[in-house]
């Protein structure tokens, strides 16, 4: 199973559970702030000074989370990341873990207070269908995956369960006293008309919660988010560790929006300065921090080149073994000079195998799909042009010839329901968030 196919599963599992509080109390507060709580300057530790190393479970009114429970989900982080951690890390992920558990049995224990209890059959339904997507129709195949990284079936189920849980909870108590009006709807399809061609932006966002008193411990706990993803961390698995937001379950990912839609000043004027690739944060903003990640950036309402469809001629020599660099490098130069000859697609073939090269047709290439370096360069070409030749004397030296281009049509933006279910999507996230906090405030919780 890919890395892939594995952050898909989590997408399809919907990770409610990872999308809880950060770590806090791990460093001293500002000096400002404990002023606020008439807190000593000068601090002396009677107990244990890192708590964190010694809590494995807890007791959510009445339930147990115990150290298997958070294992098995750290295993599921782990293998999604794909990265080694340190052992600082560690901690900090399993209290993490510990805290997502926590947060997706108070979800399921107000769903069942409710009397909305689920079905374990719609639970393994679900989970029948996220081993049918990645190994073809066979949940034994993914009960046996899970246990090989050290995880297992019945802790992705309980996290299937939370997501649900938790989503028909909102669906009764929340979504149907959300209101949007129509005249919101179009005066946000005026302001789309009135930015036609204007910039918007495909950003991810890790969004984590602080309140004065633990706002220097949050935002060391993000600098920490921080320093992992430049290091090579996956920001879609830290996104679902650690996101507050709604868009934890998808990466951190916000869609296509135009800046005005974050309703920040200062996240706009940073966002507008960044480009595709792009990492930023964290940023301060009220009640938080956020760590910007731009996926990708497009004019509004307007045709994007990169969403051609090209058809492809892939021209290409290999090298013997033992072939010497000179000998290569001379056979690159009569390849490169027998390119240029060709007459178009047409003789592509003809041409390819008096040079001893192969062809290979590929229809249907979208430009986005391919590298930075290959998009720029193809969208200069005209039919029947090559690229220059690129490769290596160890996987082979190729070009590729343009045999067709179609065109994507002028975008027509998003339509009147979508716009209304994206308000809407907002306005429940933020009641979901408020919803949580005080299922967190009213629980009994012990730690062990």
């Amino acid at each position: 199973m890919t890395a892939k196919m594995f952050s898909r599963l989590l997408s399809v599992a919907a990770a409610a559970g990872l999308a809880a509080t950060p770590i806090v109390g791990q460093a001293q507060q500002a000096t400002a702030q404990g002023d606020l709580l008439g807190l000593p300057s000068d601090l002396s530790m009677l107990g244990e000074t890192d708590p964190n190393r010694r809590v494995a479970t807890a007791l959510v009114n009445g339930f147990v989370i115990t150290e298997t429970d958070v294992n098995h989900r750290v295993a599921l982080l782990l293998a999604a990341n794909q990265r080694p951690v340190s052992d600082e890390e560690m901690i900090r992920i399993r209290m993490q873990v510990l805290r997502n558990l926590i947060d997706e049995t108070l979800q399921i224990q107000a769903a069942e207070a409710q009397e909305m209890e689920l079905p374990q059959a719609e639970v393994d339904q679900t989970y029948n269908r996220v081993a049918a997507q990645n190994f073809e129709q066979n949940p034994r195949a993914m009960d046996e995956y899970l246990r090989s990284i050290g995880s297992s079936p019945e802790s992705l189920k309980r996290q299937i369960k939370g997501e649900m849980a938790w989503n028909n909870l909102l669906r009764r108590n929340v979504s149907p006293f959300i209101n949007v009006s129509a005249e919101e709807v179009n005066e946000l399809i005026e302001r789309l008309e009135a930015s036609r061609g204007t910039e918007e932006y495909r950003l991810g966002e890790i969004y984590l919660s602080a309140t004065p008193e633990t706002q220097a411990a949050v935002e060391a706990n993000a600098n920490k988010i921080v320093e992992q993803l430049r290091q090579g961390g996956s920001f879609v698995a830290y996104a679902r560790q650690f996101s507050e937001a709604s868009t934890a379950a998808v990466g951190g990912d916000l869609g296509w929006i135009q800046l005005a839609q974050l309703k920040n000043a200062e996240l706009e004027a940073v966002a507008r300065e960044m480009n595709p690739g792009q990492l930023v944060g964290p940023i301060r903003i009220p009640g938080g921090f956020s760590i910007l990640y731009l996926i990708d950036k497009r004019q509004v309402l307007m045709a994007d080149p990169r969403d051609a469809v090209l058809s492809l001629k892939q021209i290409q020599i290999t090298f013997d073994p033992g072939t010497s660099e000179a000998t290569a490098q001379q056979r690159v130069a009569r390849f490169t000079e027998g390119v240029q000859a060709i007459r178009g697609c047409g003789d592509a073939e003809n041409a390819a195998a008096a040079l001893g090269a192969t062809v290979v047709t590929n229809d249907q290439i979208r430009v986005r799909s391919l590298p930075d370096q290959l998009q720029n360069i193809l969208l200069q070409l005209q039919v029947g042009q090559s690229t220059p030749p690129f490769g290596s004397f160890e996987e082979g030296v190729r070009v590729l010839m343009l045999c067709g281009r179609d065109d994507p049509q002028v975008a027509e933006g998003p339509d009147f329901d979508q716009l209304m279910g994206q308000l809407e999507n907002e306005r429940v996230e933020k009641r979901a968030q408020r919803y949580l906090r005080d299922l967190r405030n009213d629980a009994y919780i012990e730690y062990n």
